[in-house]
């Protein structure tokens, strides 16, 4: 699978933060792998088993890596309206 390393970059380093400010001890995986896990799960629809099995963690902390992914893209995505200003501004 071809992801953009940017985008591991970004995610990772958002995860890396969050889990600063949040006080996370200790994680099974690191932030760059549940990045490419994530990444893996919303581009190719990979199930959370097959993630799980496959990184040798449970169904459950696979689904609260994605989830928490999300909601750190979720912060980081810019809000309803400065995205209706950007749409404008761009010529057709």
């Amino acid at each position: 699978m071809s992801v953009s390393n940017h985008a591991l970059i970004t995610l990772s380093a958002a995860l890396r933060h969050r889990r600063s400010t949040v006080g996370t001890r200790w994680r099974r995986l690191s932030v760059g792998e549940q990045a490419l896990l994530v990444v893996a799960h919303l581009r190719k629809g990979e199930t959370y088993t097959d993630l799980a099995a496959g990184h040798g963690i449970g169904t459950t902390t696979m689904f609260r890596y994605i989830h928490e992914a999300i909601d750190v893209l979720a912060a980081l995505a810019p809000g309803l309206r400065a995205a209706g200003e950007v749409a404008v501004a761009r010529p057709s």
